[in-house]
């Protein structure tokens, strides 16, 4: 990872992602750092069945994408990593912040209930990371 600023972005490939992805390469930009594009993912699990499915590569290669995806948006003049870790979102967020300037989540993401204001991974990052945060609505 780059020395200097770094601003993590957590991507899940929602809507509210691509906002706060857009928003951290502006903020990127403004202040020439670099940009760590964050994707947590998790195999499904049944507590009577354990992890559904042994083949847990397809939800890594599925993760992958959507991490892919979200860099494949970023402009070349900004510098850019990525991170993908088996884990919860707010926890890699979360751990993420630790060497970061800053970190961008999206106000909800694809999980939880539509009427939320802000859904559990934000409300996790706000209250437990190691540097500001920014929710973008």
């Amino acid at each position: 990872m780059a020395t200097g600023d770094v601003i993590v972005v957590g991507v899940d490939g929602s809507d509210g992602s691509r906002r706060a992805l857009r928003w951290a390469i502006d903020e990127c930009q403004l202040r020439a750092a670099t940009l760590l594009v964050v994707h947590a993912w998790q195999a499904p699990f049944s507590p009577s069945w354990g992890t559904l499915g042994q083949d847990t590569e397809r939800y890594e290669e599925f993760a992958q994408r959507v991490l892919d995806d979200a860099v494949a948006e970023v402009p070349a003049e900004v510098p850019v990593d990525k991170l993908l870790v088996y884990g919860t979102a707010s926890s890699v967020v979360l751990e993420a912040s630790a060497d970061a300037t800053l970190v961008v989540v999206g106000s909800r993401g694809r999980g939880g209930f539509a009427g939320l204001l802000l859904g559990s991974v934000g409300q996790q990052v706000v209250q437990h990371a190691m540097c500001p945060v920014v929710i973008v609505h």
